[in-house]
């Protein structure tokens, strides 16, 4: 198990040198900031950091989905293009998911 830890903790080093992991983050943060000023339910911060933790993951697999791509097919090639774009795709979805379930939980703690 120490080892599995040191893999993902690595792992998540290696997904912080991505400036849209931090991007995420942060937006993470502030989301999590404005349910908690909100004064939200528990039951509500924990859907949004589980929600979030599905983002990170996808990002963490399109991520690998690059670096893999990158590495077997260093030339342009279609393959590789629709590859890097499903897993973009992927990460976009979970984004607007994201921000939808703020934006809703946000919105019935202001209209009471």
């Amino acid at each position: 198990m120490l080892d599995a830890a040191s893999y993902s903790l690595a792992g998540f080093r290696r997904l912080t040198m991505e400036t849209a992991v931090r991007q995420e983050l942060a937006g993470g943060v502030l989301g999590l900031v404005l349910l908690i000023w909100l004064q939200v339910s528990l039951m509500q911060v924990l859907g949004f950091f589980v929600l979030f933790c599905v983002l990170l993951a996808t990002e963490s697999l399109n991520t690998a989905i690059e670096v893999l791509t990158d590495h077997v097919s260093p030339e342009w090639s279609e393959a590789a293009k629709h590859a890097k774009d499903l897993g973009s795709l992927a990460v976009a979805l979970l984004l607007v998911s994201n921000l939808s379930y703020v934006a809703v939980v946000a919105a019935m703690a202001l209209l009471g």
